[in-house]
């Protein structure tokens, strides 16, 4: 489908507003609301929820990453929510993040780049444009900034006054990420501070024995008089999947440095795989803007299809600009990741190769839940970094969904989730996500696999 015409936005750019005339999927309903019109102006009025000097240092972070200097580390929740930004879950998210980091830094010898799937993942792109149940049929549930969880009629409508609360639940949950990490939170010498409140399990104790280490490390170049300067905060950007093209546009702006156009929506944009189009409007958008942008890569992706992306995306060969994502699924990621790095690496563009493993590992249980086995987690994984051995270029980074809740909604680890366990502890409301101790054994076994190389 196509949009109706343009809502005034600032800061003139007439090339951000192209996208407008093509074809754009997985696009709310939502035009024609009596509200549409007034939420527009108001979010083209609200302040920057990142900066455009926070970008740009992301953009040179990935670049080292693209060079096979550094790793990326991205995680967070499936589908945030609205009441799920409080302070304890926010913190338990970073906390998470900050340990899974810090066993990939110690375990691997190299930096890593920290970002979060937080502040702004409130949609999420679905199979279908309507759900059933008893009879009754009622558009399907697209994240909280579109519609309701609850199967109503009143829930399920699209309504823009979300993305007006998406915006100030994205800015209280980046005013404590920034507290978190510039506060002392993050100081190295806490590092055994970050297992407090989680359950005791054997990732716990295995991050206890390496904090152990990192803290006699510590003391040793303390007592040599080192600069600490450098381990008392640390940088976490945000990501999310721009999906939402209406909010993504108007919190768009130009920079007053360089005149170009930044989406201050979040530091990192992907677009999914159900929206890569070439000719598409998220494609066209995203290649507007400054930001650093992922691509997904589905099974379905040939070398073409990834070159052709970096043509539309990257013309410019720009290392840190493009970040492909393969979700190809366990069992496919051999046979099919090969020929894509293998063209993109003929042609001599600098792209950061990252892995999700989690969305094409999903599956469904007899009780009816949505699922992921930890075990196919770790197989894609494997794969991903056995293609790039193979072909000598850098598995420059991972890409999943997590929480710092003990939650249970992949099955498997070494304290194994049982799908019995779901009807008390499965939270979430789209894909199941790795609980704490799971994202934590995944560091261990991706430090493990880096430090071989």
């Amino acid at each position: 489908m196509t949009l109706p015409g343009a809502v005034p936005t600032p800061n003139d750019f007439p090339e951000l507003e192209e996208w407008r005339s093509r074809t754009i999927h997985q696009h709310p309903q939502w035009a024609e609301h009596k509200d549409f019109t007034s939420v527009m102006n108001e979010l083209n009025a609200v302040p920057p929820l990142v900066f455009a000097g926070e970008v740009d240092q992301m953009r040179a972070d990935l670049a080292r990453v693209a060079n096979g200097e550094a790793f990326l580390l991205q995680g967070g929740d499936c589908a945030e929510t609205f009441a799920g930004a409080t302070a304890d879950k926010i913190s338990g998210r970073v906390k998470t993040l900050l340990q899974m980091a810090v066993v990939l830094t110690y375990g691997a010898s190299m930096p890593v780049v920290k970002m979060g799937r937080m502040a702004g993942q409130f949609s999420k792109p679905r199979s279908s444009n309507d759900e059933t149940r008893e009879g009754v049929t009622l558009p399907s549930f697209r994240g909280e900034m579109v519609n309701g969880f609850d199967f109503d009629e009143k829930s399920r409508v699209h309504d823009p006054n979300r993305m007006l609360t998406g915006y100030h639940t994205s800015a209280s949950t980046l005013n404590l990420i920034r507290a978190f990490t510039k506060g002392g939170f993050a100081d190295l010498r806490s590092v055994n501070s970050w297992n407090k409140g989680f359950t005791s399990n054997p990732a716990h104790a295995r991050y206890e024995s390496l904090a152990a280490e990192i803290d006699r490390a510590i003391n040793f170049m303390e007592a040599c008089g080192a600069d600490f300067a450098p381990f008392k905060d640390t940088d976490v950007y945000t990501g999310h999947e721009a999906l939402l093209l209406d909010f993504e546009r108007a919190l768009t702006r130009i920079d007053s440095r360089t005149h170009q156009p930044y989406d201050t929506s979040a530091h990192f944009l992907w677009i999914g795989e159900r929206t890569r189009g070439l000719e598409d409007a998220h494609v066209n958008f995203l290649s507007k803007v400054r930001n650093p942008i992922g691509v997904k890569l589905g099974p379905t992706t040939t070398a073409d299809d990834a070159l052709a992306l970096i043509d539309k995306l990257d013309p410019n060969r720009e290392p840190g600009r493009l970040t492909f994502i393969t979700r190809m699924g366990a069992g496919k990621i051999r046979e099919n990741l090969p020929a894509i790095v293998e063209g993109v690496q003929r042609e001599g563009a600098k792209v950061v190769w990252v892995t999700d493993p989690m969305h094409g590992n999903t599956i469904s249980v007899p009780s009816g839940f949505k699922t992921r086995r930890y075990d196919d987690v770790i197989d894609e994984i494997r794969g991903f970094f056995e293609v790039h051995e193979a072909l000598g270029t850098f598995p420059g980074g991972i890409h999943v969904e997590m929480t710092g809740d003990d939650v249970a909604e992949c099955l498997g680890g070494s304290d194994p989730i049982e799908e019995s366990s779901f009807a008390d502890r499965y939270e979430t409301l789209c894909d199941p996500r790795l609980n704490h101790q799971q994202s934590l054994e995944i560091a261990f076994q991706v430090a493990e696999y880096l430090s071989k190389r």
